[in-house]
C-alpha cells in the first residue's frame, strides 16, 4: 500500500489566507452598522393609546365634509355634513408622522375622494427609538407596540359618521407594516403594505403574517429597498426576496409590485400612485353598499 498524500500549503500560502479571511471578517464589520435604542418605553398605556387616536393626521375630503376640506388632528375635526366614505388607517414608519410624505400622500387620497386617519405612535412619552440594527428581540417589543395601536383607531373610525365602516383600508409604511401583516382582527376590508417584505430577516424573529384568505392586499416595495432586499448587506437571509409574493401566493386577489431603484419612502412615486389608485378603485368597489 502506498503511503497516504498528504498537501502542505506554503507558509506564504496560509498567510495570505489568514489575511484574506480576517479582511472578509473587517469588511462584514464595516459594512453592518452599529445599532442604537433610545428611550425607555416599549409599551402604549390606555392614556398615551387615547393620545394616539387624538393626536392622529386626520384628512377628510371635501365630500365627507360637506364644505372645505379638513386637514388636522382627529381630535379637531370638525362636524360634518357630507357623506361617509371610505378611510384609509395608516401606520407610519419609525420616523413617525414628521415624515412630509405622509401628509402629501393623505392630500393625494383625498383627491380620490378617501379619507385617511394615521395614529401618532409617539403619543406615548419617551417611546423607544432606535438606529438599524438591534435585536430580533427588541424589534419584536417595537412591533407589538405597534400592533397595539390598530385597535383603538379601528374603533375610533367606526364611530364617525363620516367614516363608511365597510371599506375601510389598513395600510402601513416599514415599520408599520409588520403590524399591518400581522393583524389578525376583522373590521378592514383590504389591506396595503409598503415597503416590507413579510419574511424572515433580521427585522423579525419571525414573519408571522396574519392575511386573511381572500382579502384583497396590495405590497409595494422597491427592488432594491435599503433595508428589506439583498442590497442590504446585513439583511440577515441568504434566500430572502424582499417582497411579499410568498407570503400571499395562496390569494388570488394579492398583488406585489416592485418598483425599480424606488427609495424605501415610495408612497408619492407615481408609479406607487398609479397602482394604489387601481388597487383601491377595485377593492372599494367590491364592498360598496348595493
Amino acid at each position: 500500500m502506498s503511503p497516504a498524500r498528504i498537501s502542505v500549503l506554503p507558509m506564504r500560502c496560509i498567510a495570505l489566507l489568514g489575511l484574506s479571511l480576517l479582511m472578509s471578517a473587517h469588511t462584514l464589520a464595516q459594512t453592518t452598522p452599529t445599532g442604537r435604542i433610545e428611550g425607555t418605553a416599549w409599551q402604549h398605556t390606555p392614556a398615551s393609546l387615547a393620545t394616539s387616536v387624538a393626536r392622529a393626521a386626520l384628512v377628510l375630503p371635501e365630500r365627507a365634509t360637506g364644505g372645505a376640506r379638513y386637514t388636522g388632528a382627529f381630535s379637531a375635526r370638525p362636524a360634518t355634513q357630507g357623506q361617509a366614505v371610505p378611510v384609509v388607517l395608516f401606520l407610519h414608519g419609525s420616523s413617525g408622522l414628521g415624515l412630509s410624505a405622509i401628509a402629501t400622500w393623505q392630500q393625494w387620497l383625498a383627491d380620490q375622494g378617501i379619507a385617511s386617519l394615521a395614529p401618532d405612535s409617539f403619543a406615548l412619552p419617551e417611546r423607544v427609538t432606535y438606529q438599524s440594527p438591534i435585536s430580533a428581540q427588541d424589534y419584536e417589543r417595537i412591533h407589538a407596540l405597534r400592533s397595539s395601536e390598530i385597535a383603538p383607531a379601528l374603533a375610533a373610525l367606526q364611530a364617525q359618521t363620516w367614516a363608511d365602516a365597510r371599506r375601510i383600508v389598513l395600510a402601513g409604511t416599514s415599520e408599520g407594516a409588520v403590524a399591518v401583516a400581522r393583524y389578525a382582527g376583522d373590521g378592514v376590508a383590504a389591506r396595503m403594505v409598503f415597503s416590507w417584505s413579510c419574511e424572515a430577516n433580521y427585522f423579525v424573529q419571525a414573519p408571522r403574517n396574519a392575511f386573511a384568505p381572500g382579502q384583497p392586499v396590495l405590497n409595494l416595495i422597491s427592488s432594491t429597498d435599503p433595508y428589506f432586499s439583498r442590497s442590504n448587506p446585513w439583511l440577515g437571509a441568504a434566500e430572502a426576496q424582499g417582497h411579499c409574493a410568498t407570503a400571499l401566493k395562496d390569494n388570488p386577489r394579492a398583488s406585489v409590485l416592485l418598483i425599480p431603484n424606488a427609495p424605501h419612502t415610495l408612497l408619492n412615486w407615481p408609479a406607487a400612485q398609479d397602482a394604489v389608485a387601481g388597487f383601491l378603485r377595485r377593492a372599494l368597489a367590491e364592498r360598496s353598499a348595493p
